[in-house]
């Protein structure tokens, strides 16, 4: 399996993030409250997107599934898969 870690550098603006390649693409976003974020899996195996400390967790998302989250709350918010725990992503809300 391979390994993907999340690659340093600015946050994005953006409002869909692909799951591929076993990572979040892009892997920082930054988008004002109020907007909703939509994650797309388009890998062959199975991922999750879950809050390491916060609001959101989405169920176990198959090749082609969305989860969507729309942030109320500025703040700085870490997510991984739980099922390959080395996928990190991060969404940065401003208010």
């Amino acid at each position: 399996m391979p390994k993907a870690t999340a690659q340093p550098g600015k946050a994005v603006a953006a409002k869909t993030v692909a799951i591929k390649n076993f990572a979040f693409a892009p892997a920082a976003v930054k988008v004002p409250v109020g907007t909703t974020v939509t994650w797309t899996n388009t890998d062959e195996e199975p991922h999750t997107v879950s809050a390491t400390s916060g609001p959101f967790r989405s169920g176990t998302l198959m090749t082609g599934a969305t989860y969507r989250y729309t942030f109320t709350k500025p703040g700085k918010y870490r997510y991984l898969c739980t099922i390959h725990p080395f996928m990190l992503g991060t969404v940065v809300v401003t208010q």
